[in-house]
């Protein structure tokens, strides 16, 4: 039995038995256009009589050399006599007849990605039978040179720009503005120029025979799936290249044949708001491409409610069966041929996040659909979406049409940002704080010194970097859009500029920036500010939080980031940095003076000094997340980073030497000497402390047995807290987590250290507080024998971006901005192992943990605190590893809600 390669819409249960049969589904095979026609074909709808050829013959046409399947060609005349039949036409009839449309249809949707050719059967012979049945010479004369430009543009490949040149100089000569103006000897003339066209371009005369330009049109539509907009397009949507795209051939049926014909384009919700109406846009006396090509002005769907009653009611009629049907909101494309309404197309509706969110909600209120369903149809991106300031997208495509598009980086946080570039972290402060401007700040790279820099601005821009930098991480954490890594920015701090593209940017001059999609602009550009209050986002949020089973805790080093985490549901802090409290202006001094110090006496002086401070950081964190746990990182970074940078204090120095040389007074020799000298003591301290390999140096767990007075006063100020705040009345949980340990007695002393400190305090307050402690999985030794760690240990929390690169032995930064990109480019890693955790290898890492673990700690807290923690791909495989939690960047809670959810749920699916 010859293999069938083309299917009637009314042949819906062969295809489906055949999709079955290759474990596919219809839409596999027919595509989405092909496989909705054939649906609204079972359940009546009003479809124009055609067929589909399936993806399985568009893959076996590029796989052979472009020749079409055996019996493929033979089965689509057959096809041919069957719509024929049904439309009382014939294909190639100079007497009666018979036109078609030829288009693309993949299994997902890629709009405007591939081709499509009208009025196919049109030529000099059946023109003029048209014109005898219809009576109308400009109607098929606009067709057939509809026809011939879409023919030659879209199968020969002729620039369209030609045909439509010619249209423009027939307007300018008739003295009309639009197409619709023209008569039939002006697209009569047209018609006549266009085929000299298409025989100026081929040598070859425009093919009038119809069963040609039907081969010719399917093979254009098999190619145009390997044409570039179409692979660019898949490979940022990220559809699989093998698909391949099903065709379909249906009858041509006329917009454009009257006041009593029309054409159009509609959702059945609005797609902005997802107010349950229909919305959309038609044309009378028009075709399809006229409505979405922008050459005529639209009029808005409510208006056929009064041009044409009766058609209009049908159609709200059929809009609201398919949507019942599908159980979906649908785009529909629809043509009204002298009032017979016919429908050419439906799909789901693209629609906004917060359109999509809202129709959720709405259709599990209206019984279509299940909360299950519900919570599956929203994307974590569209989550994302409600959290982050976006740039409107007029905005967006006017600048890069004036060309103030500047260049591509990493969009390592979402959301959009405009302002002022501030090339240091004080100037983006002083301007933001003092001066109110809105700053976008520049840098290379960011340093934790920069933080108060990132925090005033809008947003932060950098030249060096990757996905889990410095500038990436606290941009995320606190909600900041960023764009990083992007290598064509060249910054020139002492002219303070950059150059992109050949262009100056000066300091002071606007930029924007869209983390979303790691773009940068010059200019300002017009921001929109989604809403997280919306209740039908509340509603879904609280739905995926009763069929997920991980746990969500959030990142938070102070009580603003707390409750703004707990507000949007955070159950739990899964990660304090202690580290980032000591930058704060009244703290740093202190904290240079403990480094600097070289006596232990001094040191001490230090530490307590800083306690205060620390004790009242911890408290504002217990009170802001009352009831919840609250894990607290100790001191991780080796000190060197809390200095001023080794290359910095070097051309100070330098330049403060050049200033001596040229002092003319005692009081400026005495004061630049001074400075000097300080200087010098500060680089010999940096000097002191520096390493080849800081990342694996001392840090950590290390730092805390090297110095345990500086750990001591840190747990001493956690403790100290917490019975301050429980007197309160408040419920603390203080978990206390030592970061970097490699090996079982790192922990076991480390811990016997803090403990005894902690159970000193309680004694001192007189009051006994619940409290753990435990470890950050960091090395894959901690991993190896986490069985051995977990005899000290009461929680785990696997620190992934470490753990990454201790795993892959690399370094992030430097990997992201080289060789990483390649690798990825060039398949060597399917995906980055620091946005989306390694299954293979960091995933087993952990999975190995948590078993060892939990072998000797059955009730052991396992979770996660690296930035993957708020990736959706990295928290299924949390899921499926029996984590207790994720913990992330409180902008990013909304979004593991979700995600834990749709875990939990394709769980349930597959089990």
């Amino acid at each position: 039995m010859a293999k069938k390669w083309v299917y009637l819409f009314d042949e819906v249960e062969q295809a489906e038995q055949h999709a079955a049969s290759i474990h596919s589904d219809v839409r596999g095979l027919l595509g989405g256009k092909g496989a909705n026609l054939a649906e609204m074909t079972r359940i009546n709808i009003p479809v124009p009589p055609g067929f589909t050829i399936t993806t399985q013959a568009c893959n076996a046409y590029l796989s052979s050399k472009e020749i079409f399947p055996k019996n493929m060609w033979e089965q689509v005349i057959e096809a041919l006599r069957s719509v024929e039949a049904a439309s009382g036409k014939n294909f190639g009839d100079p007497k009666n007849p018979l036109l078609v449309s030829c288009r693309s249809g993949a299994k997902f949707s890629m709009p405007g990605m591939m081709d499509t050719v009208l009025n196919i059967g049109l030529n000099d012979q059946t023109v003029q039978k048209m014109i005898a049945l219809t009576g109308d010479e400009r109607f098929v004369f606009d067709a057939y040179r509809r026809l011939i430009q879409m023919f030659g543009n879209v199968v020969i490949g002729i620039p369209d720009e030609v045909f439509e040149r010619k249209i423009s100089e027939a307007r300018m000569k008739a003295g009309v503005k639009t197409d619709a103006q023209l008569t039939a000897d002006h697209w009569k003339s047209l018609t006549d120029e266009f085929k000299t066209i298409f025989k100026h371009h081929t040598n070859q005369t425009f093919p009038t025979d119809p069963y040609t330009q039907l081969e010719m049109a399917i093979q254009a539509v098999f190619k145009s799936w390997d044409g570039k907009r179409a692979v660019d397009y898949r490979n940022a949507a990220g559809i699989s290249h093998d698909l391949g795209t099903a065709v379909t051939i249906m009858t041509m049926v006329f917009g454009n044949m009257g006041d009593d014909s029309a054409t159009g384009v509609a959702m059945t919700r609005n797609s902005s708001t997802g107010e349950n109406c229909i919305e959309g846009d038609y044309l009378t006396n028009a075709q399809g491409e006229d409505v979405v090509a922008g050459i005529r002005l639209t009029k808005d769907i409510s208006e056929l409610k009064t041009e044409m009653p009766e058609t209009y009611t049908k159609f709200e009629n059929i809009a609201r069966r398919m949507e019942e049907h599908y159980r979906e909101m649908q785009d529909i494309e629809f043509t009204i041929e002298k009032n017979k309404l016919w429908i050419l197309q439906t799909r789901d509706g693209k629609r906004t996040a917060q359109s999509a969110v809202r129709i959720a909600v709405e259709m599990v209120e209206q019984g279509l659909i299940t909360r299950e369903q519900a919570v599956m149809r929203i994307t974590p991106e569209q989550v994302d979406f409600f959290l982050h300031p976006q740039f409107d997208l007029h905005a967006k495509a006017a600048a890069k049409a004036k060309g103030d598009f500047l260049a591509y980086g990493l969009n390592v946080s979402p959301g959009s940002a405009c302002g002022m570039v501030a090339f240091d972290a004080d100037l983006a402060e002083t301007w933001a704080k003092e001066e109110g401007k809105d700053v976008i700040m520049v840098r290379p790279e960011t340093r934790p010194d920069d933080v108060h820099g990132m925090l005033a601005s809008k947003g932060i821009l950098t030249s060096r970097g990757g996905r889990t930098s410095h500038a990436a991480l606290v941009a995320r954490q606190f909600g900041k859009p960023a764009v990083v890594g992007v290598s064509a920015m060249d910054i020139d701090m002492n002219k303070r500029q950059m150059t992109i593209k050949k262009e100056i940017i000066k300091e002071g001059d606007w930029i924007s920036i869209d983390g979303t999609f790691g773009e940068v602009y010059a200019g300002k550009l017009k921001t929109t500010v989604p809403n997280i209050k919306d209740s039908w986002l509340i509603t879904l949020l609280d739905w995926a939080d009763g069929f997920r089973s991980l746990g969500v805790w959030t990142n938070a080093d102070y009580p603003s980031d707390a409750k703004r985490a707990r507000s949007y549901g955070a159950e739990g802090i899964g990660l304090c940095r202690t580290e980032h409290m000591f930058f704060e202006a009244k703290r740093l001094p202190y904290l240079h003076k403990m480094i600097m110090a070289d006596l232990p006496i001094e040191r001490q002086e230090a530490l307590d000094a800083l306690l205060p401070f620390q004790r009242e950081d911890f408290a504002g964190l217990f009170r802001a997340m009352d009831g919840l746990p609250v894990i607290t990182r100790l001191i991780d970074p080796p000190l060197h980073e809390f200095l001023p940078n080794h290359e910095d204090l070097v051309n100070d120095l330098t330049d403060l030497k050049i200033r001596l040389r040229d002092a003319d007074t005692l009081e400026t020799v005495d004061t630049l000497l001074m400075q000097i000298k300080n200087k010098n003591r500060i680089l010999k301290q940096v000097e002191k402390l520096r390493e080849t390999n800081p990342m694996l140096g001392m840090r950590g767990v290390r730092l805390g047995i090297q110095i345990p007075e500086l750990t001591t006063m840190q747990v001493r100020a956690i403790f100290e807290a917490a019975c301050m705040v429980a007197k309160e009345g408040i419920e603390v949980h203080p978990e206390i987590m030592i970061p970097l340990t490699s090996h079982v007695n790192e922990l076991k002393v480390q811990r016997e250290i803090l403990e005894k400190e902690a159970r000193k305090v309680m004694e001192e307050q007189h009051i006994e507080i619940d409290y753990k402690f435990g470890t950050m999985i960091e090395i894959p030794r901690a991993a190896l024998t986490a069985d051995e760690l977990a005899q000290y240990a009461e929680f785990f929390s696997f620190g992934t971006n470490d753990l990454t690169q201790t795993t892959f032995g690399i370094s992030r930064d430097d990997a992201e901005s080289g060789f990483l990109m390649k690798y990825l480019s060039a398949g060597i890693l399917a995906k980055n192992p620091f946005a989306t955790i390694d299954r293979d290898g960091v995933g087993e890492l952990m999975d190995i943990a948590v078993r060892k673990g939990r072998s000797v700690r059955p009730d052991l807290e396992c979770g996660i605190c690296g930035e993957h923690g708020g990736d959706p791909e990295s928290i299924r495989i949390c899921h499926e590893l029996g984590l207790t939690y994720v913990s992330c960047s409180p902008f990013r809670v909304p979004v593991a809600r979700l995600a834990a959810a749709h875990a939990a749920l394709l769980d349930r699916e597959t089990n």
